[in-house]
């Protein structure tokens, strides 16, 4: 059971390229469209909207596959595949997070500048360490030392909202290439 997420710069543009349904949820009893979900392959659809005639939750159970195309604003930044690449292999100035106004505008972490004081991340494991702090389910480690964050940070819990460590860095990832564009229109 599960959904695939993409990151895209402009999810209309690609939308047009490739033939799929949009994916359809249940929300209090009516059928609404998904925020961002979409199938590509066969799945029945409502001919009168054109949205899938089955709830991607039981969807889901029936195994389909879910893609979620989610618009990323800092891949409109991106010149090429070669200048992505640089700014993948590039370690990031981590100082640059002491820096409120820089945080601000960082993606992701922009309204978490306190934690990120608190949880000072040099590293792109702490930063996805941060993110996953940031979800519900795992509030509780704030406060704990790096060691102990670590122990716990990706244990499933039993309820909420919590991130897994694939999840994260892919997370975290894009945080530092964000902090390496952010640095290079600095300069």
């Amino acid at each position: 059971m599960f959904d695939i997420d993409i990151d895209v710069g402009n999810r209309d543009q690609l939308l047009k390229l490739i033939r799929h349904t949009p994916a359809s949820i249940n929300r209090d009893g009516h059928i609404t469209k998904h925020n961002t979900g979409i199938y590509v392959n066969p799945i029945p659809a409502n001919p009168l909207t054109g949205l899938s005639n089955i709830p991607y939750e039981q969807a889901e159970e029936l195994g389909y596959i879910k893609l979620d195309i989610l618009n990323v604003h800092v891949y409109n930044q991106i010149k090429d595949p070669a200048h992505l690449d640089k700014l993948v292999a590039t370690e990031p100035v981590w100082d640059l997070l002491h820096d409120r106004d820089f945080v601000s505008n960082l993606i992701h972490v922009n309204a978490h500048y306190d934690l990120l004081q608190k949880h000072f991340p040099d590293t792109m494991d702490k930063l996805a360490m941060v993110l996953a702090l940031i979800r519900p389910s795992k509030r509780y480690l704030i406060g704990r030392t790096w060691r102990q964050i670590n122990e716990e940070i990706w244990l499933k819990p039993t309820e909420g909202y919590y991130f897994k460590r694939s999840h994260a860095t892919s997370y975290a990832l894009l945080v530092m290439v964000h902090m390496n564009l952010m640095s290079e229109f600095a300069d």
